[in-house]
């Protein structure tokens, strides 16, 4: 299943600069940065339970906020990308 993740963290402290460092890395673990803090994880639902699970555990709900966008499995046909930055596959090969 395909999930748009958003989030938007308060950095106005030092304590919010280190939770927008380790939500981001949470996301680039289990998903594509598509934008600053816009994440395409295409996962199966217990895979994206303990990802929305621990990053709910990260954030601080008085001032930080997460979304989350369920594209489905037939996600192809609701996104489309125009402009800078190649889109990606992820059902494509990974090359490292």
């Amino acid at each position: 299943m395909m999930v748009l993740i958003c989030y938007d963290v308060n950095t106005a402290t030092t304590s919010g600069r280190k939770r927008l460092r380790k939500v981001a890395k949470e996301c680039q673990n289990h998903a594509q940065r598509v934008q600053n803090s816009v994440f395409e994880a295409d996962l199966d639902y217990s895979a994206f339970l303990k990802l929305k699970d621990r990053l709910e555990k990260l954030i601080d709900k008085k001032m930080d906020s997460l979304r989350f966008y369920y594209l489905g499995n037939n996600w192809k046909r609701r996104v489309e990308h125009i402009g800078a930055k190649e889109t990606y596959d992820p059902e494509g090969v990974i090359i490292i």
